[in-house]
């Protein structure tokens, strides 16, 4: 009997959770967007105007957030959310896009898969409606990284996935936008006001970073790249390491501003770098690179990114990134200003 109440007493004790031990986490999951970065004032922003911005940006990330929220990939959510901003006349993607020196519309989006490395982008396709889905299905269904051009669109057609005229992008806005900078293109002397103008058309993407309930992460980027721009020039976005960069070691970057720099500083690549070899926080990585790199050599912009624990950069050297974030629990942040 003495030895049946031991073992009986040595199961009970076996069965219950001790009180120190801490409960299992809850699965993390959170999304970051952007829509561009650059000399974005109050003082020059309509109270119509901002509050346009901001509803969309809502849409935009509680769209990817209600797809991690069941359990969806961060592959789907990126590309679901990307799709509003590149629906949007507000930001410089898809319909709403820049043009070119040629009253040209050239689109380049990228994405990458944090788990697997896989990464696909399209550059300078005039007639992809969605071009984030684009460079998604150049990871999938070729054997490519990038494809541009009409070899671009002729595979997206062999996709299936919509394409438009290119007539369906242009709004009244960019046009207005192309005919200031023509203008202006080859004057010397301008003022404070005309240069910081001048300066906003180089830059201006669209960008989403997520981790899903899986673990795992993924960042994608879409642009129409730079007003007024010259000889089928491709900037950051569409290239891998430098405007888009995705691995479960580290982190999910997405980038925008000007192009020319963040390639030459490769900056989403060295976030995750300084993260994965020097043990740095995402917000401590992504402080260095885009203050001592990016804005050392000149350049400027912002990224946003998230980390495999959940944790967020939305770091900038502007006036202002359009900008919003969303945790597991549903906390929703958006911002426009730098002092946000």
């Amino acid at each position: 009997m003495k030895r049946f109440l031991v073992l009986a007493l040595l199961l009970f004790l076996g069965c219950e959770t001790p009180k120190n031990t801490p409960a299992s986490p809850e699965s993390t999951f959170g999304i970051v967007i952007h829509g561009g970065a650059g000399t974005i004032l109050k003082k020059n922003m309509t109270p119509e105007m901002e509050a346009a911005y901001r509803a969309t940006l809502e849409e935009a990330i509680r769209t990817g957030h209600a797809i991690l929220k069941v359990g969806g990939s961060s592959k789907e959510a990126v590309e679901k959310t990307i799709h509003v901003m590149e629906n949007s006349p507000l930001f410089n993607a898809g319909k709403g896009a820049v043009l070119t020196a040629d009253a040209t519309i050239e689109l380049d989006a990228s994405f990458m898969d944090g788990a697997t490395l896989d990464a696909g982008a399209i550059a300078g396709v005039q007639t992809i409606k969605n071009p984030i889905s684009a460079a998604i299905a150049v990871m999938e269904d070729s054997p490519h990284v990038m494809l541009s051009g009409k070899g671009a669109e002729s595979f997206a057609e062999g996709q299936g996935l919509a394409l438009v005229a290119p007539e369906y992008f242009y709004t009244k806005r960019r046009q207005q936008a192309l005919e200031r900078v023509k203008a202006r293109e080859n004057q010397t002397a301008l003022n404070s006001e005309e240069a910081a103008y001048l300066r906003a058309q180089r830059r201006g993407t669209v960008g989403c970073v997520a981790l899903d309930q899986s673990g795992n992460l993924a960042a994608g980027t879409s642009t129409g790249g730079m007003t007024n721009k010259k000889w089928n020039r491709i900037g950051d976005a569409p290239i891998i390491g430098a405007g888009t960069y995705a691995n479960n070691a580290s982190c999910a970057i997405s980038a925008t501003g000007w192009g020319e720099y963040f390639i030459r500083a490769v900056v989403a690549h060295d976030i995750a770098a300084l993260m994965e070899y020097k043990g740095l926080s995402i917000q401590e990585a992504a402080k260095i690179v885009i203050h001592d790199k990016v804005g050392k050599l000149g350049g400027d912009g912002g990224i946003v990114g998230i980390d495999n624990k959940g944790q967020i950069a939305m770091e900038m050297n502007t006036a202002g990134m359009y900008r919003a974030h969303m945790d597991g629990k549903g906390n929703l942040t958006v911002k426009i200003y730098a002092e946000e």
